[in-house]
């Protein structure tokens, strides 16, 4: 599986990186705790529920699991289980895919069936159509969300991975699945309209909206799925879904998490995930504003979330307290977002061989598994599947298939 070239030498050390990896989680498993391991139980759970609700009493409150989260992240065991995260099983199923192009190894392609069976297996059980949420509740600024509710941040993920597959394996039952989750974001999810041509959408079924990525993830599912099945009205919902991300664009290129006035940061990798569907989004349609857009969101990505050594930091300017100095997702979501624009912003070249690199040199522990985090003192070297094991792997794959393509 090395793949090396003259022109490309970081090629052969990300192949055996993703061969050490790929050996690490067979020995491992598929289930994983999280970040939010510390909050899925009912003790982190009441702790969490009184931050947002009388924040002095819930800062004592969360004060033994933050101490924990920053010196002694093993500790996460001791308040929840491992479990199953669908959106890591998308990320892995894509990545195998990836590798399968990358190598034309059957084995990747067979792996990447069985992380589809087990996305199948795990869809939101209370909906009609194919959705996925996450299997912990989950507190949040608005309340309770209960376990397996579907979220519009997780299924676009699977549609991806069955998309990504049915094009390598044009099979029915892929384009069935795909057709149901097309269905579930166009009516499941709601809109609400933000100006004469722009709407926001829900985070899941029940909220009443206002997240940028939100709208950015489902802008792109369903342009993706308009052009899949010559559905017009499903480009006329991710159009004004589109619109709200391109009017809520701040003029220094930066989009808030959400437009409410309370979570107005920026972060690393929710900034990532708005560029990389309006990339994608561009590069279906060719939509003129999108790709404006993202001329002025690489100009704002690039001067104010890295450091001095050019790797992610997590927030332009940080909204609280954190315990860590770099994060895996970020990292995993810049190599995905460059290896995204690289053609249309060559700039972004010189980051993503930075950030490989860097990976590589620093994140990778000798059982073949990523660190998590950077802590202020020491790292979190807790594997967790949704948390950058899963998106790292991923966007490797993804760099070895373009490193072959690159070659040919």
């Amino acid at each position: 599986m090395r793949l090396a070239t003259k022109s490309n030498p970081l090629a052969g050390r990300v192949s055996l990186a993703i061969a050490n990896f790929t050996n690490w989680l067979n020995g491992f498993g598929e289930t994983s705790l999280d970040y939010q391991t510390f909050y899925a139980g009912r003790i982190g759970g009441r702790a969490k529920t009184l931050y947002y609700r009388y924040q002095r009493l819930g800062i004592a409150a969360v004060a033994p699991m933050v101490f924990c989260e920053a010196f002694i992240p093993s500790a996460r065991r001791l308040f929840y289980h491992r479990v199953r995260f669908p959106i890591a099983d998308a990320h892995f199923g894509m990545g195998f895919a990836f590798l399968y192009e990358a190598t034309l190894d059957s084995r990747w392609f067979h792996r990447a069936i069985q992380f589809l069976k087990s996305l199948e297996e795990t869809r939101c059980p209370d909906f009609s159509e194919y959705c996925w949420g996450y299997p912990f509740d989950w507190v949040t600024i608005h309340g309770l969300l209960k376990r397996q509710t579907p979220l519009i941040t997780t299924t676009p993920y699977a549609y991806e991975a069955f998309l990504q597959v049915h094009n390598l394996d044009p099979d029915e039952k892929w384009i069935s699945i795909l057709e149901s989750i097309a269905r579930h974001a166009a009516f499941d999810i709601k809109d609400f309209p933000t100006s004469g041509t722009a709407s926001s959408c829900s985070y899941n079924p029940y909220d009443k909206g206002g997240v940028i990525n939100s709208a950015a993830y489902r802008s792109f599912l369903l342009t993706s799925a308009s052009k899949l099945f010559a559905n017009d009205p499903y480009w006329n919902i991710a159009e004004r879904n589109m619109n709200f991300v391109l009017e809520n664009q701040n003029p220094d290129g930066s989009w808030y998490y959400a437009v409410d006035g309370v979570r107005d940061f920026v972060d690393h990798y929710h900034t990532c995930f708005v560029m990389k569907s309006l990339a994608k989004i561009h590069a279906l349609t060719g939509h003129a504003g999108c790709f404006n857009a993202l001329s002025k969101g690489v100009s704002y990505y690039l001067g104010n979330l890295f450091d001095r050594d050019g790797l992610p930091r997590p927030f332009s300017k940080a909204p609280r307290l954190t315990v860590y100095k770099r994060e895996l997702y970020d990292c995993a979501e810049c190599i995905n977002l460059c290896l995204l624009l690289r053609d249309r912003f060559p700039e972004l070249n010189q980051t993503l061989e930075t950030v490989v690199t860097g990976i590589l040199d620093d994140w990778i522990k000798p059982d073949g598994s990523f660190r998590s985090r950077r802590l202020h003192f020491g790292w979190d070297n807790v594997p967790m599947h949704r948390w950058g094991q899963s998106q790292m792997f991923r966007s490797l794959a993804y760099y070895l298939r373009e490193s072959r393509r690159d070659c040919e």
